[in-house]
């Protein structure tokens, strides 16, 4: 099973549900989505806008692969899942975010060697076939890459924060 997911965040994430729901026509194995905010809806696929942590955390257990927005909560907590992830991050451009920082978040990932990036979503079909070679070990642990996005989200909080009061004193 595909499990797909956009987050909480106001603003939809159109193009990647339509291009998940245009593969999910296309192939022979389930694909849930979990849709937030976005208003298209799909045709060919499950769906859902919000769900109870729980089960949640069943659909990431029984997938075999994990589609995601490039969220830091939502990476950081799949991670201890050990399976194939494909990030897509949201862009200010398709009004998707208020900024591009899933940009940066979906770099490092993709160069940890954690997730394989998604940057043009026409990539998106060829990424979930990379993930058929991924092989996962149970049980790895992935402490220093989960102290290193803690502290980089922590440091991007503090730099708009204190941009804010700048720009609220200027």
């Amino acid at each position: 099973m595909i499990f797909v997911t956009v987050g909480t965040h106001y603003l939809g994430f159109e193009r990647l549900i339509k291009k998940v729901d245009e593969i999910a026509g296309k192939i022979d194995e389930e694909v849930i989505a979990q849709i937030g905010s976005t208003d298209y809806k799909p045709k060919n696929m499950a769906y859902f806008t919000f769900v109870e942590e729980e089960k949640m955390s069943e659909l990431f257990e029984k997938s075999r692969i994990i589609v995601t927005h490039s969220g830091a909560g939502t990476f950081l907590r799949i991670l201890n899942y050990n399976k194939p992830i494909v990030v897509i991050p949201r862009f200010k451009k398709f009004n998707e975010h208020i900024d591009d920082h899933q940009l940066e978040l979906a770099e490092v990932f993709n160069k940890k060697g954690k997730a394989i990036a998604v940057y043009d979503i026409k990539n998106l079909e060829d990424a979930l076939e990379k993930t058929k070679k991924i092989i996962y070990k149970k049980n790895i642990k992935n402490k220093r890459l989960i102290t290193f996005l803690k502290d980089y989200i922590g440091k991007m909080e503090n730099e708009n924060m204190h941009g804010s009061i700048d720009s609220i004193s200027s």
